[in-house]
Formats: structure tokens, C-alpha cells, sequence
């Protein structure tokens, strides 16, 4: 039986431009269109039995647009995750030029986003550190990690983190040994992984072991999997679409689900149609072999590469 529940995540719901590949680039991006689209695939999402939903301030309007949802809907059965540390600075200027989200892990910082987070209550169960990485040296700032246990204890939310990069396996170990008044600091982690994207396997098994929240992002790999142009990864992944009756979203999903079993795998869907086929992954008909998933692991890149690439992806 599939524990994985899958959720949504706001990343591309919240802003004009991602890095995502989108369905059709002339979509109507303005503000008024995001909200009214935003609440469409929450609301569908909800019908669809989805109850976990994560956002971020970075996410342009998505945190808004999910505490707004959360405030006229009043769904009492939701699970609720957003992060600090990062903040939108596009301003939904299209064709944005500058970085559309700059970085700051300061107790400032931190102090300034929980204000407006903290709205998600009582329906927020995690607050993650937004991309936690070594040289941010978040994990060793004394004050941010008690600021975090002190919302821990008067909220009983989850704190956790969320990484990317070539170091997420360091920065999910440092993390797992935190601790603040002699108790262990991080129950959720949020990590990349993906069919292209591997590396992370061995600490997610410690951590599932220490029975840890684990929350999968970006397993499409940023649309990635779609390209026809990687022969070997498509044809893999096209051959067992049509074996299954699925779409290669679909696959790419149960992949993860079937691979390390976490709590959640976030869609990043922008519409209705997607969600609509990335929830298709917990068809119930829809199980790999072991000679197919062992074929599905075999195409994992090397991290830098994986890494190096993403980095070039374009914002659109």
C-alpha cells in the first residue's frame, strides 16, 4: 500500500516567471490571472484529495495567495509548510533581469518573514529554512536556531529545512545533529530528488530511519525529463508511459514514490491538466518491476553536472 501522499507546491503558482518549462509561454501573466488560476488549482487539488500544500515568500504571491485560500476556504484538514530565508525581488516585472530571489539566513530576516508566515496558523505544521547551505552558515547561527526552537515550542510546528545543490548530503547530516536546549532541532527536510538526481538516496534512508518528515521537490527535475534530446532518459521514460498509460510526469513521480517511499512529493503544476496527470502516479495499476526500476536508477547524473545545469536554466 503507497503511504506517499503527493502535494503542491507554489513555486510556479506565485509568479510570472520560473525556471520550470511551462506548457504554453503565452499565458496570461498577470497578477489578477496567477490568483484566480492559483485558487483553481488549490480548489482542484483539495476536490482531488490533496492536503499538503507548501509555498514560500519567494514564491512571489504564492504564500499569500495560500493564506488567503487557507482563510476563505477554512479547510480544517490541511497540512500547511512555507519557509523564510529568501525573498522575491522581481517585483513581477517580466523579462526580469537580476536575480528574482535573493538570499539572506539572518535572524532579521527570519524575524521579518515569520510575521507574515506565522498567518497560516493553526493549519501550518512545518517552517523550513529556505535552501540551507554550508556557506550561509545558518546551521551554526545561534541565534536563528533559537529563534526556530522558540517557534517550535510555543507553535509545535515542525521545523525543518529545505536544500539544493551538489551539497545537499552534507547540509541534511549537519542539519540531523542540531540541537538547541539538548533537544534535536530539524524534524522535516525538504530535498531534491529526482530520476536524474540520485545522490541524496543513502542520507534519506538515515533519516527515514530516525523516522523524519521527508518532503521530495522538483521530481521532474525543472522539466528536464521531458527533453527529447536525452535519448537514453526519454526513451526509457516513453516506453514505460505507454506501458502504463501514463504520462512521463506520471513516471518520473512514481519513480521517487517507489524508490524511497517519503511522506510527500510535491507537484509543481501551474494548472488544473497537470495535477491532473502528475496525481496519476498513485494509480493503483501503476507499479515498476524491479528490472524496470533498477533501469529508472540507472540513469542518475553526476550531482555537479546535474547541478551545473540547473543553475543555467532560464527563467521564463
Amino acid at each position: 500500500m503507497i503511504k506517499t501522499k503527493i502535494g503542491i507546491g507554489l513555486a510556479a503558482l506565485g509568479r510570472p516567471e520560473y525556471i520550470n518549462i511551462r506548457e504554453n509561454k503565452s499565458i496570461d501573466k498577470s497578477e489578477k490571472a496567477f490568483r484566480e488560476n492559483a485558487f483553481k488549482v488549490l480548489d482542484f487539488a483539495y476536490e482531488s484529495g490533496v492536503r499538503y500544500f507548501d509555498t514560500a515568500p519567494s514564491y512571489g504571491k504564492g504564500e499569500r495567495y495560500l493564506i488567503d485560500w487557507k482563510t476563505e476556504r477554512k479547510h480544517s484538514d490541511i497540512i500547511l509548510s512555507t519557509k523564510w530565508g529568501y525573498t522575491y525581488v522581481a517585483n513581477w516585472e517580466l523579462g526580469y533581469k537580476g536575480k528574482h530571489e535573493v538570499k539572506e539566513h539572518s535572524l532579521d530576516k527570519l524575524l521579518e518573514q515569520w510575521e507574515v508566515s506565522q498567518l497560516l496558523l493553526p493549519e501550518l505544521k512545518i517552517y523550513q529554512i529556505h535552501s540551507a547551505t554550508l556557506e550561509s552558515g545558518v546551521l551554526q547561527n545561534e541565534a536563528v536556531l533559537n529563534q526556530l526552537h522558540q517557534i517550535k515550542k510555543q507553535t509545535n510546528v515542525q521545523i525543518g529545512i529545505s536544500s539544493s545543490g551538489v551539497n545537499q548530503k552534507e547540509i541534511m547530516l549537519e542539519a540531523l545533529n542540531v540541537k538547541v536546549e539538548n533537544e534535536y532541532l530539524f524534524d522535516s527536510f525538504q530535498v531534491t530528488y529526482n530520476i536524474l538526481e540520485q545522490s541524496s538516496l543513502e542520507v534519506l534512508n538515515t533519516l527515514k530511519s530516525k523516522n523524519k518528515t521527508i518532503i521530495i521537490k522538483e521530481a521532474l527535475a525543472n522539466g528536464r525529463i521531458f527533453n527529447q534530446e536525452n535519448k537514453a532518459v526519454y526513451s526509457l521514460l516513453d516506453t514505460l508511459s505507454k506501458k502504463y498509460n501514463v504520462g512521463i510526469d506520471a513516471i518520473a513521480i512514481r519513480f521517487v514514490i517507489e524508490s524511497i517511499e517519503p511522506d510527500f512529493v510535491l507537484s509543481g503544476a501551474s494548472n488544473t491538466k497537470q495535477l491532473e496527470q502528475n496525481l496519476k502516479a498513485l494509480n493503483k495499476d501503476l507499479s515498476f518491476t524491479a528490472v524496470e526500476l533498477n533501469q529508472l536508477k540507472l540513469l542518475r547524473r553526476n550531482p555537479k553536472s546535474y547541478w551545473d545545469e540547473r543553475s543555467r536554466l532560464t527563467w521564463d
